[in-house]
């Protein structure tokens, strides 16, 4: 990786007479690319910034001195009214398809402060999420609110702990100042760290707006900081398709195996490092029913659960279009190289959730008729409104009279079946639950519970957040003080929604 011109000459802030180890070993080789790629900007100042909650485990793994980022000082940096020693802030630009739509985007209320350097050598990006207007933000205000924010902040740290590669959020701080949307909401500023900010939407800006060489520059830079295993294949572009469609792949079976649902699955919000990316209008699927949406702008259910692997790959169409030019001279040749990398997004997705599908209940080896095995009980649990997550905690905890379907002809046939298959295994039950207790989370971030401590952060309680947090940091331990956090909603509630750009 190319380094920054602008080297981190100190990593000392100071706070009145107090000298404070920062920890930032910032650096900006995307700023290094050229100018069509990003706008430089610094955030616009707010007015009282207060910090809400801090990630103290992910601070340490970055480097960063969380008594630095308690401060005064630090704060400020959060806010995006100090600019750290080696950022270089940039909005970057991308185009996408918004619901089939293509259209010009861009880092509209977002400010990438640069590259975190871990101790570990690794390269991060730090992006201040709401730091205010861009050349990008199409009318918006630049800002953001406190519970779409931590909202956020909740939903990628139980990613994180599910083992789902996730953009994670550092920290959340009030701005005091205000956001108005459909009600007037407190305003703040998150702070997303993640592998890189690069998108699908990052090459569609490129191809449809910038050069081929400018094309080329962006795939070397992608190489280089995601695949360097690939540089010296005979053909790494198409390597780099190849790459990118086996991550995807493999992200979205594990948003399937958990019931998650991001909403709006725009390739603007698919990253090419295979991380889950913009927490907007997602949540996760209470009652088990493949139609399931949670955005309130997708009437037509285009993003719904179980179009999730379809539109990843045709996200990832729509990313192989912008590489034609570098697979291959011959146009002709290059398509055909293209959709031969695209046919293996199928066999690879459904290897990956078939497997996670057969730990979940339980199997350790394949047999030829897993899958239709697996669709019997999803059957059953669409029939009988059974709670997804729930199902297979009862599974795991060989309470079979607590699911939806107990007692029912077609369980008794699909419970003697799985019983046999559990009989065919060298593994014993014991061990078979135990499978089943490491790859069935206990709980999840339930919207209920996700609503319930947003609305008292929103009266600054932060203590509802801050215990729901603690619950999900270990999804998979089963613990009593789990229990509460595992209770669906009560049936009298409302459809849940969430909205975009909030």
């Amino acid at each position: 990786m190319r380094k920054n011109t602008r080297k981190n000459e100190g990593n000392v802030m100071t706070e009145k007479d107090t000298v404070i180890k920062s920890g930032w070993s910032l650096e900006s080789s995307y700023g290094l690319l050229p100018n069509v790629f990003f706008t430089r900007q610094n955030p616009t100042p707010v007015r009282a910034p207060k910090l809400i909650i801090l990630q103290h485990s992910l601070a340490a793994s970055l480097g960063l001195n969380a008594a630095y980022l308690n401060s005064e000082e630090g704060i400020a940096v959060l806010a995006g009214n100090r600019i750290p020693e080696g950022s270089a802030p940039l909005a970057q630009a991308y185009a996408g398809h918004q619901f089939g739509h293509f259209t010009m985007l861009g880092d509209g209320r977002a400010l990438l402060l640069g590259e975190q350097i871990t101790k570990a050598g690794k390269r991060v990006d730090i992006q201040l999420k709401g730091a205010g207007r861009t050349p990008y933000s199409r009318g918006g205000d630049g800002r953001a609110a406190v519970g779409p924010m931590l909202r956020e902040y909740v939903i990628s740290e139980a990613m994180y702990a599910f083992g789902i590669p996730t953009t994670r959020s550092l920290a959340v701080v009030a701005t005091g100042e205000p956001v108005y949307r459909e009600t007037v909401q407190p305003g703040a500023v998150l702070t997303r760290v993640a592998d890189s900010h690069i998108r699908v939407g990052t090459f569609q800006y490129i191809a449809k707006w910038g050069t081929d060489q400018e094309l080329r520059t962006l795939a070397d830079y992608t190489i280089e900081r995601h695949f360097p295993e690939i540089r010296e294949d005979e053909n790494p572009y198409r390597s780099l398709l190849r790459e990118v469609i086996k991550r995807q792949a493999i992200l979205i079976a594990k948003w399937q195996l958990v019931g998650f649902i991001h909403g709006v699955m725009n390739t603007d919000n698919m990253a090419l490092s295979g991380e889950s990316i913009d927490y907007g209008p997602c949540a996760f699927m209470d009652t088990y029913d493949p139609a399931t949406v949670f955005s309130s702008i997708d009437i037509h259910g285009r993003y719904a659960y179980g179009n999730q692997p379809s539109i990843a790959q045709w996200n990832l169409k729509k990313f192989a279009e912008t590489l034609l030019p570098l697979i291959n001279e011959d146009k002709e040749q290059s398509v055909l190289q293209a959709q031969d990398a695209l046919s293996s997004f199928h066999e690879l997705f459904y290897s990956s959730w078939l497997t996670g599908m057969r730990e979940k209940l339980g199997l350790f080896h394949e047999e030829p008729q897993d899958e239709t095995f697996v669709n019997e009980l999803l059957a059953m649990m669409k029939k009988y409104g059974a709670d997804y997550t729930n199902t297979f905690r009862a599974f795991t905890l060989d309470k079979l009279e607590d699911t939806a379907f107990y007692g029912t002809e077609e369980f008794s046939a699909w419970q003697d079946k799985w019983l046999a298959r559990l009989g065919r295994q060298e593994e014993s039950k014991a061990d078979a639950l135990q499978l089943m207790k490491e790859k069935n989370p206990a709980i999840i971030p339930r919207n209920h519970r996700v609503e319930e401590a947003l609305e008292a952060a929103g009266h600054e309680d932060y203590s509802v957040l801050e215990r729901f947090l603690r619950a999900l940091s270990s999804p998979f331990a089963y613990s009593p003080e789990q229990e509460e956090y595992a209770a669906p909603p009560d049936s009298s509630s409302c459809p849940y929604r969430t909205f975009c750009g909030t």
